[in-house]
């Protein structure tokens, strides 16, 4: 014994120490994944995950599993079948004998086949007309939703729009897909003016759903990055109940989260541990539920660390959450709502108890046990207050679409670039939450702005 203390004033030792505790820094965070941390799931394709097995062991096999229902495609309805074929038989086809109409359904193949000539191509022409009074030449007026169309009418147009935004198309892409499927040659350059009458026909719709964002009353909210000829930008998405807003920006912070929501936000702010909310919160006396799927991920990566403190704080609170979600999972088994609230917050209770009394004592565990002291009720929020979500996924769901496009196209080139993506991706993902068809809003949106009609809204109607 005496000989350890001899040792502990060596510089040498103090040295190895320091070496120690970097290196196992280092290791913890090289064991970072997207299981237990918050980096994007890409992140891991160095290393990927194990592929799926069944509970035997076996690796699955592609398709359908044995006991899945059988899914079919159903019928056509006859109104919408244009022609109708019928094939007959004269005589048997075996003896050659005479056959009569059988009291049967007959074997239907529906067959769904594109036109030959998809395009209809039409010619507006203003007539010239010679005034002998005046000695001028007049011509008659053309429609005015004709002259700000130009060359592609409003269903073609929004075609062009829906590839760009849903399939993720290049603009070389689309002018192949006109050129040698639908027969008409555009080049790039006026494929890009086409989509820039899109955006400005989606103005007025994702304006109206910008300054309806601060009386929404559950909102979910998260960040990813955006690059903008190599300045790194962001993108931020506002889900809410019944629709979703995008926004490019160049800050991060809270500023942002002041700009859209407004100092007296009075809703109910689902996110991330980002500073960016903790802020906004602190600042405005916002109500917030972090997300619970985050914690986890934080907690098992101590579960993981390479120090044993580390992993026993890390196990311990993971008991916990394991029992947290699965009486989330078993909701309908408990006699009332207030019965499975107590039971979440018994959980709770055991929960905090634990992360903030045991075994805290070193700097991981203390992060986290600080998080509970200081932000206790807001992790804990969906107990207590009814239709909130204890993670954001449904913001990091709406922003994988935003991920794909990004991934495909590189980002943008500049502010009209940045306004058309915040608008088609909003129009495109409300489009989903609400059942709509996004080609049938492009089309009614495009019409709109070429009549000089109002823009049809994304609002949910709550009369």
């Amino acid at each position: 014994m005496a000989e350890r203390d001899s040792l502990t004033g060596c510089p040498a030792c103090e040295r190895l120490k320091t070496r120690i505790t970097e290196l196992e820094a280092q290791l913890a965070a090289a064991r970072k994944h997207s299981g237990n941390s918050s980096k994007p799931p890409s992140s891991d394709i160095v290393k990927p995950p194990k592929t799926g097995r069944d509970a035997s062991g076996k690796k699955r096999r592609r398709g359908g599993q044995a006991g899945h229902p059988r899914h079919e495609r159903s019928a056509i309805p006859p109104e919408q079948i244009d022609k109708t074929w019928d094939y007959t038989l004269d005589h048997c086809p075996d003896c050659g004998g005479v056959l009569k109409d059988a009291d049967e359904a007959p074997r239907v193949i529906q067959q769904v086949e594109i036109s030959e000539k998809p395009l209809r191509v039409e010619e507006h022409r203003g007539l010239a007309y010679w005034c002998a009074k005046c000695q001028r030449l007049h011509y008659a007026a053309l429609p005015p939703e004709v002259v700000k169309a130009g060359l592609v009418g409003p269903q073609l147009t929004a075609l062009i729009a829906f590839l760009k935004s849903v399939g993720h198309n290049s603009f070389s892409t689309i002018r192949k897909f006109l050129r040698d499927v639908v027969g008409v040659q555009i080049c790039r350059g006026q494929l890009a003016k086409i989509v820039q009458k899109v955006s400005a026909s989606l103005e007025q719709t994702y304006e109206e759903l910008l300054a309806a964002l601060p009386g929404a009353t559950r909102l979910n909210v998260d960040e990813t990055g955006h690059p903008d000829q190599g300045k790194r930008m962001w993108t931020w998405c506002f889900r809410a109940s019944l629709f979703t807003l995008y926004r490019i920006d160049p800050s991060r912070g809270s500023d942002v989260l002041i700009e859209v929501l407004g100092r007296e936000f009075n809703g109910l702010l689902g996110c991330d541990y980002f500073s960016a909310y903790r802020k906004y919160m602190k600042d405005f006396g916002v109500q917030v539920q972090f997300c619970l799927a985050h914690l986890i991920r934080d907690v098992k990566f101590l579960a993981e660390h390479p120090k044993a403190a580390n992993r026993r704080y890390g196990e311990l609170l993971l008991g916990h959450l394991r029992t947290l979600f699965g009486i989330i999972h078993d909701r309908d088994s408990y006699a009332s709502d207030m019965s499975f609230r107590r039971a979440l917050a018994k959980v709770r209770n055991d929960l905090v108890l634990d992360a903030t009394l045991e075994m805290a004592d070193t700097r991981e565990a203390a992060n986290l046990a600080n998080r509970f002291e200081n932000h206790l009720d807001s992790y804990f929020q969906f107990i207590t207050t009814p239709d909130v979500e204890p993670t954001n996924n449904l913001a990091e769901q709406a922003i994988r679409f935003v991920a794909i496009h990004r991934r495909m196209t590189q980002g943008t080139r500049g502010p009209a670039g940045q306004r058309w993506c915040e608008r088609i991706w909003t129009v495109v993902t409300t489009c989903a939450q609400q059942g709509r068809s996004v080609f049938d809003f492009l089309v009614e949106a495009v019409s709109a702005h070429f009549q000089g009609a109002p823009a049809p809204s994304l609002l949910p109607d709550t009369t």
